[in-house]
């Protein structure tokens, strides 16, 4: 049903996925029997109770390698794992292993994985990321026979870039160790420790202890080099040797641990290591178990088979487990939590702070954790100027204003949109009237700044390319104009939708003038929208030059190239019955937009088109979650069922094979890029929420 609220406007009283309540999940995390050909992402972070943003360093799973060993790794923080001898048989790769290893639980900080190295040893490893500072290596060691077993484990940690000061101990290691920041990092000041003091502990004393520059792939050269050290000395890989004899059935733990703190602070590293040995793994389990309760389940996944089921719920829960993980406790200048685009592999474009295209994820974490949804957003309200203006990069020590032709840099206003979203879940109202007072604010900042020509249409300004989102390879800006000489279908869209959600938000709040005011605001703005950016003749939205207000900057209809900016008017609810079936026609069409894994960011036909050229191809999975609500509120369900599962199918495969999330995706072929662990690709779990509800709520309609 759409209410008329102008004569050239019109927009659904309210979306079929409004207000959606919150559900019991089911914990399919904790009852898992995943491979590593399985959907399922691998990288672990400390929870945000134990997170430090200067040290924090997380870790990847490392099992996909056939010639290296089962462990956990880190771009900056090392690696860490066990190898095995039983007899003259020394197993350091998971190919020479007798069982495929398996995941049983998997969350944000925690994995418990279990293989056998060989066919009488069974091995239950736990690994956790306890702190930014810590991470504790638990393992289990079960003899399967009939027979005593008498074998040598080898616990071992390595650095890449070398380790320095190594002191040995009864039962530990000491040493320092340095990592550098980029040069983002350092251009923009972000406080990163960069030098550590650390300690290796082994949980009982070893039999014997070696420095290595290489870590060894034979018994030879494992018990060539190691001895009982007594000096300091410097190396790449510190290895304990532990002597065993396992009774038939008869299990035994060991746990080792990493410490690393900032060498400038008094702290006894070692000691704070051994507070590590008597932690209780299983509560931590627990603990972390316990922050996915409020996950929705999804209804419709009996109707699939096994293997799409575990696909399905794969994908759904490590969404939410890379979503959690980026999030961040208060410190510095942010006052509540905040996140970061990646934990690990840590970069410093990754690691400054919230940007508002990126809030789009908070859609879908605001399921997993309504609080720090909210609190998220509360960020950018807290840092917010008297005049409205909201920075670029908002982060514990940043604000990145990006000054350009004396205008300050904000960001793609997906505010007040994305505040809506958040509380048509929550439903608290002390956040929606502080995301309204907020909203509108920053709302008449671009009103003031972003409307050069004052002709009612809006243009990006300061760094425009940083503002607009599409910071990269962009066809129109290479081939005729850049963003700040153009008034677009994206930053209008936009505009009219903070506009409507502003409306929504009176409503709520009970404005009764703020309504209709937001609302003729939206209006006025989709009118000259259709009037000057839509094109009869192509059916189309396009930019338009702001000196002339044409399709013609050098060359006739230059302008007139076919990007994914172009659809937003349906997500905006703005086009009328006509608009949206053309939209919808030029979306389905094969050559150009309806690709195999998803909408590409340009049209296929264009001759820049690169299926993994930043902004001229790929698949950017907010910018196609945008698109599958534009057709849902239009009516188009099968079609943006179709969408969501292409998405869907390229993301799981790459889940499958190699365990990450990443920043866009090819739409014509398996690749992906360009960077991994990405936020806002957690906005895929939405989408599955949204579908769900789509299956079980409009499931009639889509069978007539």
């Amino acid at each position: 049903m759409k209410r008329k609220i102008s004569p050239s406007f019109s927009l659904l009283s309210a979306s079929c996925l409004a207000f959606i309540n919150l559900a019991q999940g089911q914990d399919m995390q904790s009852k898992l029997h995943f491979t590593s050909k399985d959907a399922i992402y691998t990288t672990y972070a400390a929870p945000l109770s134990r997170t430090d943003y200067k040290t924090d360093q997380a870790y990847e799973l490392m099992w996909l390698e056939p010639d290296k060993p089962i462990g956990f790794k880190s771009k900056d923080g090392g690696e860490i794992g066990l190898l095995f001898a039983e007899g003259p048989e020394f197993r350091s790769g998971c190919s020479q292993f007798s069982g495929e290893p398996f995941i049983n639980q998997s969350y944000s900080d925690i994995v418990q994985l279990t293989y056998s190295p060989f066919s009488n040893l069974e091995v239950a490893a736990t690994f956790c990321v306890y702190s930014s500072n810590a991470c504790i290596l638990e393992y289990t060691l079960t003899n399967s026979s009939k027979e005593a077993i008498p074998m040598v484990v080898y616990p071992y940690f390595r650095l890449y870039q070398g380790i320095s000061a190594i002191q040995p101990g009864s039962q530990e290691f000491s040493f320092s160790h340095q990592r550098n920041k980029d040069s983002w990092m350092t251009e923009h000041n972000i406080p990163l420790t960069e030098n550590f003091h650390d300690a290796f502990l082994l949980s009982e004393s070893p039999d014997g202890a070696g420095i290595f520059d290489t870590l060894p792939a034979t018994l030879e050269g494992m018990n060539g080099k190691l001895k009982q050290i007594t000096q300091a000395a410097s190396g790449k890989a510190l290895v304990f040797q532990k002597n065993l004899v396992l009774k038939a059935g008869e299990s035994k733990k060991i746990r080792i641990i990493r410490y690393g703190t900032d060498a400038s602070k008094p702290i006894d590293p070692l000691k704070e290591a051994i507070s590590l040995l008597t932690v209780d793994m299983d509560k931590i389990m627990k603990e972390s178990e316990k922050a996915g309760i409020h996950i929705p389940s999804l209804l419709t996944l009996n109707n699939l088979t096994e293997t799409e089921r575990n696909d399905r719920l794969g994908l759904y829960y490590s969404a939410f487990n890379l979503l959690r993980q980026c999030m961040m406790p208060a410190e510095g200048e942010c006052k509540t939590n905040y996140y970061v685009f990646s934990r690990e592999p840590k970069w410093g474009w990754g690691y400054g702070g919230q940007v508002f295209h990126e809030s789009l994820s908070m859609l879908a974490y605001v399921y997993m954790d309504p609080q720090g949804a909210m609190n998220s957003q509360r960020v950018f309200m807290d840092r917010q100027q008297k005049d409205g203006y909201i920075n670029y990069r908002t982060g514990p020590y940043l604000d990145e204003t990006i000054e350009t032709n004396g205008m300050k840099t904000s960001s793609a206003p997906w505010f007040s949109y994305t505040n809506l979203e958040i509380y048509k879940v929550t439903r608290d109202k002390v956040f929606l009237q502080q995301a309204y007072d907020s909203g509108r604010k920053l709302y008449k900042w671009f009103t003031f700044n972003r409307d050069k020509d004052q002709d009612g249409l809006y243009e990006w300004g300061g760094d425009a390319t940083l503002e607009s989102v599409r910071d990269g390879d962009v066809a129109v800006w290479d081939k005729v104009s850049k963003p700040e000489n153009l008034e677009g279908p994206d930053l209008n869209s936009m505009m009219v939708m903070e506009a409507i959600s502003l409306s929504m938000m009176a409503k709520e709040l009970k404005l009764g003038p703020d309504i209709s005011t937001w609302l003729n605001t939206a209006a006025k703005l989709a009118t000259k929208m259709n009037k000057q950016l839509w094109d009869p003749e192509t059916k189309f939205y396009y930019n338009t030059l702001l000196s002339t207000n044409g399709f013609t900057f050098i060359s006739p209809n230059d302008l007139k190239i076919k990007e994914i900016i172009g659809f937003l008017p349906l997500w905006a609810n703005m086009c009328n019955k006509e608009q949206a079936q053309a939209l919808v026609q030029t979306m389905s069409n094969a050559e150009e937009f309806w690709r195999p894994y998803g909408i590409p960011t340009l049209s296929a036909k264009d001759s820049y088109y690169n299926p993994m050229g930043y902004w001229n191809g790929p698949v950017w999975v907010q910018w196609q979650y945008l698109l599958f609500r534009g057709l849902i509120d239009y009516g188009y369900y099968p079609m943006a069922l179709q969408l969501g599962d292409k998405v869907i199918d390229q993301m799981t495969w790459h889940l499958k094979n190699d365990h990450t999330f990443w920043e866009f995706y090819s739409p014509d072929n398996r690749q992906a890029g360009w960077n991994k662990t990405y936020i806002w690709a957690g906005i895929v779990a939405r989408m599955m929420i949204d579908m769900d509800k789509i299956r079980t709520e409009v499931g009639k309609k889509l069978e007539r």
